[in-house]
């Protein structure tokens, strides 16, 4: 069980936000996994660079790809660097899992892809680590559900990351801020050419 599939439960609830971002999700799981990572010391971080460790030892196959996804090479890359390489579609492999492992049914909307219920009798340990873990708000996945949208987190939760938590959450989070930006501009730019498109 790792956190980023805790965070894509919790994400794939029945009454979880209908207008969640898949990008701000997506990139709020590849901090998860890096997170992780860190947890089987398949990665460190050495001032703002990420360096491998050793092969994590799990069956989890996300996690395990993206443990090979590491960049090898000096000079490594940053945290940020590996949220926007990482990120693109990583909402989509998840739900994909979750319908696999029964955690979650196939979803109907492309729109809203985690707006769905769960098959009827699902009741598995993983449901119940996730909900366990959102429902005492532990830190890191309360912080990162807050950045892909989900919840709110308190002061008093922030204090109580580690350092390396710390510095992968707030790559998280100036990631998403960017990615949300670049939504506005988008739209700005496609109100300006409809208005154009109008004759106004």
């Amino acid at each position: 069980m790792t956190t980023a599939q805790d965070l894509s439960i919790i994400a794939a609830a029945p009454d979880a936000d209908p207008s969640l971002e898949r990008g701000d999700l997506s990139l709020a799981l590849a901090g998860a996994e890096l997170i992780d990572l860190m947890d089987v010391r398949a990665v460190a971080l050495d001032g703002d660079r990420l360096v491998p460790g050793a092969a994590p030892r799990t069956e989890d196959a996300l996690l395990l790809d993206a443990a090979s996804a590491l960049s090898g090479r000096p000079p490594y890359e940053t945290v940020e660097d590996w949220l926007w390489r990482r990120g693109p579609e990583l909402a989509d492999r998840y739900r994909r899992a979750l319908e696999a492992a029964g955690l979650a049914a196939p979803a109907r909307s492309h729109r809203h892809p985690f707006r769905k219920d769960r098959p009827a009798g699902t009741d598995t340990a993983a449901l119940h680590r996730a909900n366990d873990r959102w429902t005492a708000g532990e830190p890191v996945l309360a912080v990162l559900a807050a950045a892909a949208g989900i919840g709110e987190v308190s002061d008093d939760t922030l204090a109580g990351l580690e350092d390396d938590q710390g510095a992968v959450l707030t790559g998280v989070h100036h990631a998403i801020t960017q990615l949300a930006a670049e939504r506005q501009r988008r739209s700005i730019e496609g109100a300006a050419f409809d208005n154009v498109w109008r004759g106004y």
